[in-house]
């Protein structure tokens, strides 16, 4: 009786716990993104904005061409959105913080979709269309899918999954952001709204 009562004492049991959800954690992508989540709505994992600013502002260079194939069948030249907003993430299906931070970025493309001032651009990763419009359909997203059919700068890509680069009227970078965020907060809002404006 004495070695069942220590089997099952509390410090026991708290370390299960930990050891199971360190494990969930590991193999579960969808399990990390639900944590993810959960974390975004108590208010970690927000963007990181201030006030509107430009990373890159030499106006004398060039916009910046790179080329989206879109899933159906249309392309994007990031060079040809002039006085355009351009929100372009690089994502994956298979990527837990991508997951994560998809529904706010649904949710900020809802409330902008018909706006012709800004331009989303969901950019697979793996530029497997098959899967990612699967995904997307999967969980009632109506985001745009597309694949780079060139290569991105390192100051908009480096790799990191999930990354966001928000590109001004100009094409000059106003935000960019590795890792998990939630962008459809109201702070985010108000900065696209202020890029908007511009």
């Amino acid at each position: 009786m004495a070695a069942q009562k220590k089997l099952f004492s509390s410090s026991n049991i708290i370390t299960a716990i930990l050891v199971i959800f360190t494990v969930a954690m590991l193999i579960f992508p969808n399990f990390k993104a639900l944590v993810i989540q959960g974390l975004m709505k108590v208010g970690l994992f927000q963007p990181g904005v201030t006030a509107v600013k430009q990373i890159n502002s030499n106006p004398n260079t060039q916009r910046t061409s790179v080329i989206f194939a879109g899933a159906d069948g249309n392309q994007i030249d990031t060079k040809n959105m002039d006085g355009k907003v351009v929100f372009i993430n690089f994502w994956a299906t298979w990527c837990p913080p991508c997951i994560a931070e998809m529904p706010s970025v649904d949710e900020l493309y809802s409330k902008y979709k018909n706006n012709s001032d800004i331009v989303f651009i969901l950019a697979d990763a793996d530029a497997n269309f098959a899967k990612s419009t699967a995904f997307m359909k999967q969980r009632s997203f109506d985001l745009p899918v597309f694949a780079y059919q060139s290569n991105p700068p390192s100051e908009w890509f480096e790799g990191s999954l999930p990354t966001t680069v928000v590109l001004d009227k100009k094409g000059n970078i106003a935000y960019k952001h590795a890792g998990a965020a939630n962008y459809s907060s109201d702070k985010f809002i108000g900065f696209i709204e202020d890029l908007l404006k511009q």
